[in-house]
């Protein structure tokens, strides 16, 4: 019996296209296919390093054929790299469903780690460090936002969010009347490429902010967490004394 073939979790640049590993580079290379969320995007990275392996589409609406077709690869001995837009496979992205998937039928699965969003924007964002939750997106409806939100207030840990361009504003006015407007908070902007921006305060400053702009972009929000926040203060109010 052929002993089935290993999926690889690989990570890809969030931005920059020199963001990637010397492994991820080889094990694209030596898989048989690539699994793409978008296999234009993966196409010109590939492109970038001169690796031809063939890619196929896999993502949200992809259906159950392609996840098959993917685990028949995977089952007949053939590696097959899972990668995402951008970042790493799995996180706030459809690769989930397809490791799922290979590890529920003995599949080994194989991470390769490298850029994620988030880890990058606290790294260089100020805020705590040592204890994060990862929210992902926030829900779309106004009413299971407010939810979500009613859920972090007394959060300890640093809050990390994504959002689009065109949900920002709202968002930022979203946590500053719920998690309060006085809370520390980062937004970062097209993280790793010619454009990228930090831009530091508290939650009112930056709902003001970014309500008279017109965003675009990419972006990674962090806020403080609650009982971080208050040592935050402190601290400023001390330096400030």
């Amino acid at each position: 019996m052929t002993p089935p073939g290993t999926l690889y979790v690989v990570a890809t640049p969030i931005g920059n296209l020199e963001d990637i590993t010397l492994r991820a580079l080889r094990i694209l290379r030596e898989c048989a296919v690539i699994a793409a969320e978008d296999t234009r995007t993966a196409r010109k990275l590939l492109e970038r390093h001169g690796i031809a392996t063939p890619c196929v589409s896999c993502h949200e609406h992809s259906g159950g054929k392609r996840l098959e077709e993917i685990l028949g690869h995977l089952r007949g001995g053939r590696s097959v790299a899972v990668v995402s837009e951008a970042g790493t496979p799995g996180i706030s992205d459809p690769g989930e469903p397809l490791v799922r998937a290979a590890a529920a039928a003995g599949i080994p699965v194989v991470p390769v780690p490298g850029a994620v969003a988030f880890v990058t924007a606290l790294s260089a964002s100020g805020l705590p460090t040592e204890r994060i939750a990862f929210e992902g997106f926030l829900p779309s409806r106004a009413a299971e936002r407010r939810a979500r939100l009613d859920l972090l207030v007394r959060e300890g840990r640093t809050l990390a969010f994504y959002e689009s361009p065109h949900r920002l504003a709202g968002m930022l006015a979203d946590l500053a009347a719920a998690l309060g407007p006085d809370r520390p908070a980062c937004v970062a902007r097209e993280l790793t490429k010619i454009h990228e921006e930090f831009d530091r305060g508290t939650l009112g400053e930056l709902a003001a902010r970014w309500g008279t702009r017109d965003p675009r972009g990419e972006f990674t929000v962090l806020v403080a967490g609650a009982v971080e926040s208050a040592k935050l203060l402190e601290l400023d109010l001390e330096a400030l004394g």
